[in-house]
């Protein structure tokens, strides 16, 4: 037995507490992410309770076949149904005069996509008197008062469910709606979370928001909707956001800041929040009053006003600048910033006490140095915290243009030559950012979107080489490109210094027209399977900051390595050997959650011993590292 090794072991066990969480050396990107937003087609699966992201209502006629008639899927008349505040109809079926309707109108939602959801028996709760009907990959297969057991079976192609209510009676109608995954029937009041959403996000330091509150055209369903009219000057009062009784969160207005405050608390992360762009003094006021209130006092408060101001693509760069740039005679974007201003103001005010809890955050365009000037240095000094930029890499037009001339023949290696050629140019702006900014101004720099951009141009348009794109996106190239931007970012970040860095986005489907932004495509994706080659390298860098190392990573090197090479072998009474082919440099010892207990350095090239009669029994993780590799394995002490 080497017996400086089982020294080693049995010290450095007494101190764990202290040295688990400890930072390497060369953690500069903190990372967090940003999270999918709330639809009912979306893969990120958050809530245990699946109308959480129902379709907001549809209505149709109550027959379902009218000879001659019309027969709309959709007769659209949600709007003008009696509701209660909640948003559910007061009765059904209703009927509205002098509009022509061939029947009377039921009301009913939908979800679009439900590949991710668990195949399996859900429980629907409900309170109220009236009768709902559930079709396509949904079955009624027993049901009383207030409550039905739903089987649902995603379908292998064009998944899709249907929920309708058929009748709701005035005085005692069909509200409170619950459809709650297998197996937290019992559980979902006391934990609305998807535990397995909640294993996925434990190991990014914060989580931004911007989704979850559908901040881009904020109350509208549309951009060109959110300053077409002089009703649109009215500023937003508190009283009309979401709330935690909304009988769905799948809305233009988001979801509540309650249930983002509870995640956060419940993951203990630190809490990124954007500002609707039409917000009330009053309306901001209060909503930092309630995080104030509503999140742990340990956490972190990111507060931005709403999002990418400057993007003529969202419907609040054309309302800022209708009301705030023209509008006033201030002109774009110097219009931008009085609004900006007095949000910071209203944030400042009311962590007057607890200065240190809230980050306040200026959002800038990193490709647009003018622009990014004449937002931030038209602010007061020393009333904001952090400039935020983005952290993207893409491809130019140019490289977009060659691609497209490739077409179906375009390959991986393409896609990657083109974005490995604009990455210089990408971190020259924020290297300008650095210059212009934040060393004159003493501000750190910090990302709120990053990650890969890779999509076509124009954007939204199926591009000829559309399968390449959705190829790279499981390719080892793209591990191999996020690990090459990580670093090129780093380098830049100045000596001494972090900067948090929010991937966008966690989870979702791979699109070649309108972008593949997860880093994984669904929740419960098998790596091992499909190989989500941004998600790996993602956790390999967050592993720099928190000495962790991740199951992902575990299958992938397991996967790829020959076990051949190193062998570890149990000698019985928490005694094993580690025997290597080629030079062993050292063993990394780690707990089931990826936290770094140990360190042994290598005396012998060949093995090494291990002595873990201090240790609970249990499960653990050895990270070996040997000549030319590494390779990761899960095993059993003492059981």
């Amino acid at each position: 037995m080497n017996l400086k090794i089982s020294t080693l072991l049995s010290s450095i066990f007494l101190v764990i507490s202290s040295v688990c969480f400890a930072q390497s050396s060369d953690c500069k990107l903190m990372i967090g992410t940003n999270l999918g937003g709330i639809s009912d087609w979306m893969t990120e699966m958050p809530f245990v309770d699946m109308m959480r992201n129902a379709r907001t209502w549809g209505t149709r006629n109550q027959t379902e076949w009218i000879e001659n008639g019309k027969n709309e899927w959709n007769t659209e008349l949600a709007d003008s149904i009696e509701k209660d505040e909640n948003g559910y109809p007061l009765e059904v079926p209703f009927f509205i005069n002098n509009i022509g309707l061939e029947d009377s109108q039921i009301v009913f939602t939908v979800w679009a996509t439900i590949e991710a959801w668990e195949a399996g028996v859900y429980t629907l709760f409900y309170d109220g008197e009236g009768e709902i009907e559930f079709g396509r990959d949904g079955e009624i297969i027993a049901k009383q008062p207030g409550q039905m057991s739903i089987r649902i079976t995603p379908s292998v192609k064009d998944s899709f469910l249907e929920m309708k209510i058929l009748r709701s009676k005035r005085g005692n109608h069909i509200r409170n709606i619950r459809l709650i995954m297998p197996g937290h029937e019992s559980t979902y009041t006391t934990q609305p979370f998807n535990p397995l959403y909640l294993e996925k996000l434990e190991p990014f330091k914060a989580l931004r928001f911007m989704d979850w509150g559908n901040t881009n055209n904020w109350g509208h369903d549309n951009a060109w909707t959110c300053y077409d009219s002089p009703e649109d000057t009215l500023l937003a009062r508190w009283n009309e956001r979401s709330t935690m009784t909304n009988y769905t969160w799948a809305t233009n207005k988001g979801t509540p800041y309650e249930i983002m405050c509870d995640l956060c608390n419940t993951l203990n992360k630190d809490m990124w929040v954007c500002v609707p762009y039409c917000a009330s003094a009053e309306y901001i006021q209060e909503m930092a009053k309630l995080i104030k209130e509503r999140l742990n006092p340990g956490l972190k408060i990111y507060a931005e006003y709403s999002n990418e101001n400057w993007n003529w693509m969202f419907g609040q760069t054309q309302w800022l600048n209708t009301f705030y740039g023209d509008g006033i005679g201030k002109g774009w974007p110097e219009g931008i910033v009085v609004p900006i201003q007095r949000n910071l103001d209203i944030w400042t005010e009311v962590f007057a006490d607890k200065p240190s809890r809230v980050i306040r955050v200026v959002g800038v365009q990193t490709a647009w140095q003018d622009v990014a000037n004449r937002i931030v240095l038209n602010l007061k000094p020393g009333n904001y915290d952090a400039i935020a930029l983005t952290g993207y890499f893409g491809l130019s037009e140019e490289g977009d243009a060659a691609l497209d001339k490739l077409g179906t023949k375009a390959k991986v290696k393409d896609v990657a030559y083109w974005v490995r050629k604009e990455m210089p140019e990408e971190i020259s702006w924020i290297k300008d950012d650095y210059k212009e900014l934040s060393s004159k101004l003493n501000i750190p720099i910090i990302y709120y979107e990053a990650g890969q951009h890779i999509t076509p141009t124009p954007f939204g348009e199926e591009p000829t080489y559309a399968q390449a794109l959705l190829d790279i996106q499981r390719d080892t190239t793209m591990y191999n490109l996020y690990k090459e931007w990580f670093g090129m970012v780093e380098s830049i970040i100045p000596e001494g210094e972090q900067a948090l860095y929010m991937n966008f986005s966690f989870i979702s489907s791979r699109s070649a027209q309108y972008g593949s932004w997860g880093l994984l495509e669904a929740l419960d994706q098998d790596t091992t399977e499909i190989y989500a080659p941004k998600y790996s390298a993602t956790l390999e860098q967050i592993s720099k900051c928190n000495n962790t190392v991740s199951s992902e990573k575990l299958k992938k090197i397991s996967s790829e390595v020959v076990n051949e090479k190193i062998k570890m072998v149990n000698r019985g009474n928490k005694q094993f050997v580690i025997l290597s082919e080629t030079d062993l440099k050292e063993v990394q010892l780690f707990d089931l959650k990826g936290r770094r207990l140990m360190i042994f350095r290598a005396e012998n090239p060949e093995s090494i011993n291990l002595d873990m009669s201090n240790m609970p029994a249990g499960f653990y993780l050895l990270k070996i590292k040997s000549e030319g590799f590494e390779v990761c394995k899960k095993f059993s002490c003492g059981k």
